[in-house]
């Protein structure tokens, strides 16, 4: 799609996309089963106390429970050495790397300066996982905001993907889209649109399961989405009269039995990682726990 389409064939590009290639599972489809799940716990590495060293932080991280953990992009190569020593050592996989820069400088911008930023920091993001032998980035690709419209959003990010994606391949290391509160692809049919319109094995999807409560319903994004999913995190939402606001797992508005069946029903069997507030080790253990009965195990 060049930035000459029309509003018009834009519109219909993305509603036949979605038709053709996001159908939804029949409802019949996501049965539960007793079976374990197939995955991998972790949290990201940033809830873990920071005043402890790399070493210490991936210890507790193991003792908690989990098995693999998500790392901030490094730029530092010596830190970034010394995190894989420590990640090795305590026998922990650094499954994904969590780019930093796409806030603060979004691929959509109409600022060449800070499109540059945002990819030099995924090319550093890309370059850290393959340190680490991660096999995934987590990219957030674009903020509508009052300067930038929704379709400039769509076609200048992608422009700017389709660019990492020779890199991506080279390190062999996928770009995973995340939907997050940027006022961007707002449906799990555009999330699969967006997707599928890169043809690339190297763009899929990193599916947050609490990010969606506000309009939408985890369990019909991942139907929806199916094998796009190559990462999962877990967080839970509560909206009531008391309390608007992230809490524990199990504490919030998520039907985690449907989000469950609909995992299985799509065959998802990679990571599952934690982004939630940090905390001491008793607080990772019950999180760990939370996830078996949750998920893994329920």
């Amino acid at each position: 799609m060049s930035s000459e389409t029309s509003r018009r064939d834009f519109l219909k590009a993305t509603v036949a996309g979605a038709a053709a290639g996001a159908l939804p599972l029949a409802a019949g489809d996501a049965g539960a089963s007793p079976e374990k799940l197939p995955l991998e716990k972790g949290i990201v590495f940033s809830m873990l106390p920071r005043q402890l060293s790399y070493p210490d932080r991936f210890k507790m991280l193991r003792d908690a429970g989990f098995q693999v953990t998500q790392v901030s992009t490094t730029p530092d190569p010596r830190e970034a050495e010394a995190i894989k020593k420590a990640a090795d050592a305590a026998g922990i996989r650094i499954d994904s790397v969590m780019n930093m820069a796409h806030w603060k400088y979004p691929l959509s911008s109409a600022d060449p300066a800070v499109v540059k930023k945002s990819m030099e920091g995924m090319r550093t993001s890309l370059h850290n996982a393959h340190l680490w032998g991660s096999d995934a980035v987590l990219l957030v690709p674009a903020v509508v905001n009052a300067q930038t419209g929704y379709r400039e959003a769509w076609l200048r990010s992608q422009r700017q993907i389709r660019k990492l994606i020779p890199l991506a391949e080279q390190l062999k290391v996928v770009i995973a889209i995340e939907e997050v509160w940027n006022k961007f692809l707002l449906s799990p049919l555009e999330m699969a649109r967006y997707i599928d319109e890169f043809r690339s094995p190297w763009i899929k999807s990193w599916f947050d399961v609490g990010n969606v409560v506000f309009y939408g319903y985890p369990q019909d994004w991942i139907q929806t989405l199916g094998k796009r999913i190559a990462k999962l995190h877990l967080k839970d939402f509560k909206r009531s009269k008391d309390c608007y606001a992230w809490v524990d797992l199990g504490d919030g508005d998520i039907m985690w039995p449907a989000v469950r069946s609909a995992l299985q029903a799509i065959g998802y069997s990679g990571s599952a990682i934690c982004e939630l507030k940090g905390g001491d080790e008793a607080y990772l253990r019950d999180l760990s726990q939370r996830v078996d009965r949750l998920l893994i195990q329920a």
